[in-house]
Formats: C-alpha cells, structure tokens, sequence
C-alpha cells in the first residue's frame, strides 16, 4: 500500500470534520432536527406545509457551495477532480446509495455524525454496516476482479 502524499491532505480534512460537526450540532441544537441528507431530501418528496423552504434553501446551499468556493479561491489552489468511472457506474452507485439510506433509515451523515454523537445504538450498527460494505466493495472491485 502507498499513500499519495501529494494530495493527502490531514489538515483540510480534520477542519472539514470540525466544521461538519459545529454545522451538525447548531443544526440540532436550534431547529431540534438531525443533520440528514437523505432526510432532508425525503421531505421534499412527501412536503408539508411549512417544511419546504428551509429544506429547498439546504439543498441549494449545498449545491451552490463548490462554486462559491471555486470563485472564492486562487486557479492554482483549487483541487483537481478526477472521477475514474463511466456515467453509468455512478448513476448505479447513486441508486445503491439511495436504496440503502432507505433500508438503514439514513444516511452517512445523519447515522455516522448526529447518531454517533448522540450514542444510538442504531446509529453504531447502520455505520459499521455501510462501513464494512464500503470496504468490502472497495476492495473486491480493486483487488479481485
């Protein structure tokens, strides 16, 4: 195994982390909600009255951060993406994910943040499940195949 020290990045991410978590617990603290995409995103497919705006104004927050980013940054600081899959591989992982945010009552960030810090028991097994998959998948497609 090697590590790409190029772009390895601890800093960034640990203040990625902090800020997650800062935006995770104000999030809950002054709207009494858990931080989860999926259920946000489920809201808006069965809405109630009241409950749309602030979910749409998320949703388009979120969308529209990487630009505000990009044009809030120097050219020459900006990270490279590179995606190495077809149209159609992502399209199927996006479903995959969609389906199992349904099967295990949430997401990434609603189980493996908000969860966790408020010690679900529930949250711990849906993480480690999506966790132990994410590996296995990983590693099946990388090493076996």
């Amino acid at each position: 195994m090697t590590i790409d020290w190029e772009h390895f990045t601890p800093l960034a991410s640990l203040g990625g982390g902090v800020l997650l978590g800062i935006a995770s617990a104000m999030f809950l603290l002054l709207n009494g909600r858990i931080l989860g995409i999926s259920g946000i995103v489920g809201g808006l497919l069965a809405p109630r009255i009241g409950d749309i705006g602030w979910r749409l104004a998320f949703l388009l927050g979120m969308g529209a951060a990487p630009f505000v980013f990009a044009a809030s940054m120097p050219p020459e600081l900006l990270p490279v993406v590179r995606v190495d899959a077809s149209e159609p591989v992502i399209a199927l992982a996006g479903v995959l994910v969609g389906v199992g945010t349904r099967y295990g009552s949430g997401c990434t960030s609603g189980h493996g943040v908000c969860g966790l810090s408020r010690l679900s028991p529930r949250s711990l097994v849906a993480t480690l499940s999506f966790m132990a998959a994410g590996f296995a998948i990983v590693y099946l497609l990388r090493h076996a195949f």
